[in-house]
């Protein structure tokens, strides 16, 4: 992990020519972290190669277990990461982590950056931490975290954690990336409101109340346990648990590695898995389609004809919607 930090940056790559798709992907998959590091950094860049990236990849992925864990800011989701890390390694994992963070508004990178993460893992390469820049994506997550996720699992990471920026009214979109999403919650941060407004009683797979030594965790479990109780699920549905760690020092840290555990059985038992991962598959391929169809409209967006449609909106002699649907028909197909 720590050779794939210093080398990040430095050996991300410039064009075309100086990557050789296949070549980059054997290595990853024999366990070089640079070349793991490359492929991601494709990735995020949005690099031509992409599709060809992926297509070596699609081979070797699906095997991996993902975990998403979110929660408010300062509920303590990196040391709460670092904890389950610890464990899954414990248990003879290879983990990798893919941090959400938010976009520097000068370079667009991560503000935070991967450096001051999680260094109890930092000489250990059975690990893999990556910090990613949302870019301004909405849901807590960045565009291209399905791709790096295929990276990680094509790479041999038995278990993918991704760590959101934080959930708020809108970041809930881990749910449909992750077989199994952590939600973190903490005493004194006002919790009870912020599972109102934020939907996470929908989204939570696994409820950890972390910081437990501090006072009113207590209380945070029992107004969970009531909304919970309140909520609409299925009688057949998965119950989430709630509990309770102190993930500075690592206690109640192997129940939720066991939770983790037991709730992919349940998904496995009950085909929920596999229709989870197919609505992710399915996500992904729309949200590629729509990328593609977004660039295609830049360069249509400049074409003549939309100013000549847009003088006859003006003029009256059509209306937007006929305008929208000709420019569509001729150009879209």
């Amino acid at each position: 992990m720590a050779t794939e930090q210093n080398a990040a940056t430095a050996d991300r790559p410039r064009g075309r020519s100086a990557v050789a798709v296949p070549d980059l992907v054997d290595r990853a998959r024999a366990g070089d972290i640079r070349s793991v590091g490359r492929l991601i950094s494709l990735v995020e860049d949005e690099s031509p190669l992409l599709p060809e990236v992926m297509a070596q990849l699609a081979p070797f992925a699906g095997r991996a277990r993902i975990v998403g864990i979110t929660g408010s800011p300062g509920v303590g989701k990196s040391t709460s990461t670092n904890a389950l890390v610890t464990e899954l390694r414990a248990q003879g994992h290879r983990v990798g982590v893919l941090a959400i963070d938010p976009s520097s508004p000068f370079s667009g990178g991560a503000l935070l950056g991967d450096r001051v993460r999680m260094g109890d893992h930092a000489l250990d390469k059975d690990v893999f931490i990556r910090s990613m820049a949302s870019r301004g994506h909405l849901g807590g997550l960045a565009w291209s975290t399905p791709q790096a996720i295929r990276v990680l699992d094509a790479a041999g990471y038995d278990v993918v954690i991704i760590e959101t920026v934080g959930v708020g009214q809108s970041e809930v979109e881990i749910a449909g990336l992750a077989d199994t999403t952590i939600v973190l919650l903490a005493p004194g941060m006002g919790d009870g409101i912020q599972a109102a407004k934020a939907g996470i009683l929908e989204i939570g797979d696994l409820y950890v109340i972390n910081k437990a030594d501090r006072e009113g965790a207590t209380t945070v479990r029992r107004d969970l346990r009531g909304a919970l109780a309140l909520s609409q699920r299925a009688d057949d549905a998965w119950k989430p648990p709630i509990l309770m760690t102190t993930a500075q020092n690592g206690e109640g840290v192997a129940e939720v590695a066991l939770e983790i555990e037991a709730h992919h059985a349940w998904l496995e038992e009950h085909g929920e898995l596999l229709r989870r991962r197919t609505r992710r598959a399915r996500d992904e391929i729309e949200a590629i389609a729509v990328t593609g169809l977004r660039k295609r409209w830049t360069g249509l967006s400049q074409h003549t004809e939309l100013d000549d449609l847009a003088d006859r909106v003006v003029r009256g002699e059509t209306d937007p919607w006929a305008a929208a649907e000709a420019l569509l028909r001729t150009h879209l197909g």
